[in-house]
């Protein structure tokens, strides 16, 4: 924090005043301006995550794109596809989640549903071999975006891990990032639409 840097005067806050929320309402708004730039950074950060694949989480974060644009899907799934592993570092074993709420402000809720439940829909393709029930998606059998969700996994997401894959690069996807998340966020909890979990 810089010395001429303005700051509340609480320091509980039952105790902040009007003046001390529009303070704090005014460096939310400047801080999540980046975003865009902190999230472009923390997919260049994938590059050093995980290890053991033929390629790095980076290189299959954007062939997952690459595949859903080639697809013809549209900017907030492509950039879904782009995100959904940026759990990876921070939350390991509930990777989905953590993205699926990164990007729920500013998609629609079809989108945060298949970004928070491709984890379970991926054992589909390697459960036998971990000894795990592959089947753990059919749980969600007969929901509206269950089709949607078995799409993403099975034609983008366990299909990008292939070296000679020709992957867009992250500049490529740069734009449609730096449009879905410059968008005005909303939260279909507090405005009374259901994300359907």
């Amino acid at each position: 924090m810089s010395m001429d840097q303005q700051t509340v005067s609480f320091r509980r806050m039952d105790e902040g005043s009007a003046a001390d929320y529009a303070l704090l309402a005014s460096c939310e708004d400047d801080y999540a301006a980046g975003l865009a730039d902190r999230l472009l950074a923390a997919l260049e950060d994938l590059q050093h995550s995980l290890g053991g694949f033929r390629i790095d989480r980076l290189q299959h974060s954007l062939q997952s794109a690459t595949r859903a644009e080639a697809d013809g899907a549209d900017i907030e799934m492509i950039v879904g596809a782009l995100i959904h592993d940026l759990g990876d570092d921070l939350a390991p074993h509930n990777h989905s989640q953590l993205a699926a709420c990164i990007i729920r402000p500013y998609v629609r809720a079809e989108v945060t549903w298949v970004i928070e439940h491709h984890g379970i829909f991926q054992l589909y393709y390697f459960g036998d071999a971990e000894g795990v029930n592959k089947n753990e998606r059919d749980r969600y059998a007969g929901h509206k975006w269950f089709d949607s969700c078995d799409n993403f996994c099975g034609r983008w997401d366990q299909m990008s891990f292939d070296p000679e894959y020709p992957t867009k690069p992250l500049s490529h996807f740069e734009p449609m990032l730096r449009e879905v998340f410059s968008r005005t966020p909303f939260d279909p909890a507090i405005i009374g639409e259901s994300a359907e979990t």
